[in-house]
């Protein structure tokens, strides 16, 4: 793990309050997990950050060794690693998934409100 790769993986992670490690995009994933993950995301209802790890390759390497988990996709959720497809959609389906989503949405809007005043 490099020290420039592993900087950029915390920025990338307290920068946004939502973001999931993926591969390919939302509106392409490349691979049925990553997939999955994009739809029970997408009907949370609430604009979230992605990275392509096949577009980044130092990041697809390091980040399993950063978060302590092994495969993709990856979601954190203020700074914190919720977990990967399975955890994800079993999240969804017991309505656990989109409260979390949309709180921490709505805590970051209200800090960017904050920082504006």
């Amino acid at each position: 793990m490099t020290d420039a790769v592993v900087d950029n993986i915390k920025d990338q992670i307290e920068s946004n309050p939502i973001i999931l490690y993926m591969k390919g995009s939302p509106q392409a994933p490349q691979c049925g997990f990553s997939a999955q993950t994009i739809n029970c995301l997408v009907e949370c209802g609430e604009r979230f950050a992605y990275v392509d790890i096949l577009s980044n390759p130092d990041i697809r390497a390091t980040l399993p060794g950063y978060s302590n988990w092994p495969t993709f996709p990856q979601l954190f959720v203020e700074g914190e690693l919720v977990g990967g497809c399975d955890i994800i959609t079993e999240m969804f389906e017991a309505g656990e998934l989109k409260p979390l989503i949309k709180e921490a949405s709505a805590r970051a809007q209200a800090a960017e409100g904050d920082a504006e005043a």
